[in-house]
């Protein structure tokens, strides 16, 4: 029918989990699906085949030809991480639940989902939500007005859509970041081409200009800046002009200001692939979640919208906190990252001893620097792989009261979740930012004896296909 690489029109008609828009081609056969990443039911749109499968395809969004007629006008610059930034805010809401809890249903074999269905949680704030954003510097533009590709020019965005090289100017806020920061966006780009340093030239691996990382505190009002540049040529670069350009602009509101030059020719802007130096203020902000504070660098986890976080795991610790936890039990934080619900359970109660486990000991650390910072002293974090935990402390079997599971968006691996379920733990709470790999973990668990009680919904990023869900689970008395 089609050819990987093909470049098609097609008629958006319906909305699967996961922000895929679904075409149906009619064939000989019957109706033929094609998955369109970040498409909409009623868009006509252009798309790329990327992968062919016996009973469907899959493909890229390019660009969309016409709009849904559910679509409204928006004050904002449309960009490739907010596809849904022109649908009301109710109807991302409701598309999101029914595909969420239908996909949950079918993937986990459990089909009374929605029954157990608690609460949907929407983001205090629709827009201006994030407190972390990463713009791109790329040689190679994509003209937004007249959609063209411009070599040796200077852009300073967000990578077109579908591709890895050319770079759209962000001219006007997205609706996503702090408005007043990227209202002035435009100005720093033009400041940074004053200094004739080029901006990276993605398929050669060169240029100066790499990424421009900005993190938020809403409680302070504040940003830490991660300017990431190669070497090429940056002794020619005046780091005093560029913290005082800054300071022009946004004053009190820059925390701190770092410089990381980054030879790596993989595209990325973490700092621990270069040399980083502080050109102004302070490596780290704060933020309040729940009465407690938190330190954050540019480096740490934190969530991305740190207001709806918040929501997220007061629900959570509901759910915990629904049962009796006896004074000589334990609760497990497992993939705990920084801490955080670990700190926040430990300040409800501090009769609930916590013991929070991650990989990253970095992450460990920042955990255990805002423990004490919140002089929580119920709590201990140990840098460990969960599965391996587990395994050199069988001691805990039968100790635990309730674990917490807040593992990556691939879900936990098979053998850890065996180590998982043989604590025989009475309740467990799973948050996932992927429902889908969670629905396949409910799975094991409810083989294993554990039903499931609740499930909650989190929009934690609106505008985007994300969803994240809460789900408690209970040991039946008879297994």
């Amino acid at each position: 029918m089609y050819n990987r690489g093909q470049i098609i029109d097609l008629d958006i008609s319906e909305y699967a989990y996961g922000g895929k828009g679904i075409a149906k081609i009619p064939t000989q056969k019957g109706v033929f699906n094609i998955f369109v990443a970040n498409s909409f039911p009623g868009q006509k749109v252009k798309a790329q085949i990327t992968k062919k499968r016996k009973n469907y395809l899959e493909a890229k969004l390019i660009s969309i030809i016409d709009r849904s007629e559910i679509e409204i006008d928006s004050e904002f610059q449309e960009i490739s991480g907010g596809p849904y930034i022109r649908v009301p805010i109710e109807v991302q809401k409701e598309i999101k639940k029914e595909t969420t809890l239908k996909e949950f249903s079918k993937l986990s074999g459990y089909s009374a989902i929605s029954e157990c269905f608690d609460e949907w949680i929407p983001s205090p704030s629709s827009f201006f939500y994030r407190n972390k954003m990463e713009y791109s510097f790329s040689c190679i533009e994509h003209c937004i007005d007249s959609q063209q590709e411009i070599d040796d020019s200077f852009a300073l965005g967000f990578k077109r859509r579908g591709t890895w090289w050319k770079v759209e100017n962000l001219n006007n806020p997205s609706g996503l970041f702090d408005y007043e920061w990227e209202k002035e966006l435009h100005a720093v780009r033009e400041y940074l081409k004053s200094t004739n340093l080029p901006a990276w030239h993605p398929p050669k691996k060169h240029g100066f200009f790499r990424h421009l990382v900005v993190r938020k505190s809403f409680d302070t009002n504040s940003f830490l800046l991660n300017l990431v540049t190669s070497s090429e040529g940056v002794d020619k670069f005046n780091t005093s002009d560029f913290v005082e350009f800054l300071l022009s602009k946004f004053g009190a509101k820059i925390a701190g200001i770092q410089h990381t030059i980054n030879d790596n020719h993989a595209d990325r802007s973490k700092i621990e692939n270069g040399e980083c130096s502080l050109l102004y203020g302070d490596l780290i902000i704060t933020q309040k979640i729940s009465g407690l504070e938190f330190e954050i660098s540019m480096e740490s986890f934190f969530q991305t919208n740190p207001q709806c976080a918040e929501k997220l795991y007061k629900k959570a610790l509901d759910y915990v906190c629904d049962e009796v936890i006896e004074k000589d039990k334990i609760v497990l934080d497992l993939f705990c990252g920084t801490g955080t619900i670990g700190q926040l359970l430990s300040n409800r109660s501090e009769n609930i001893k916590v013991i929070g486990i991650d990989i990253v000991e970095e992450a460990i650390e920042d955990a255990r620097r805002n423990a004490r910072r919140n002089k929580l002293d119920s709590l201990s974090f140990v840098a460990s792989d969960v599965g391996k935990f587990l395994k050199i402390k069988p001691e805990l079997q039968g100790k635990i009261a309730s674990i917490i599971l807040d593992p990556p968006r691939a879900g936990i691996a098979p053998k850890t979740l065996k180590k998982v379920i043989a604590l025989n733990a009475k309740n467990i709470v799973y948050i996932s930012c992927n429902p889908s790999t969670q629905a396949r973990d409910a799975s094991s668990l409810i083989e294993a004896g554990y039903g499931i009680e609740k499930i909650s919904l989190v929009d934690q990023f609106p505008h985007t296909g994300h969803i994240e869900s809460i789900v408690k689970f209970k040991k039946s008395n008879e297994s």
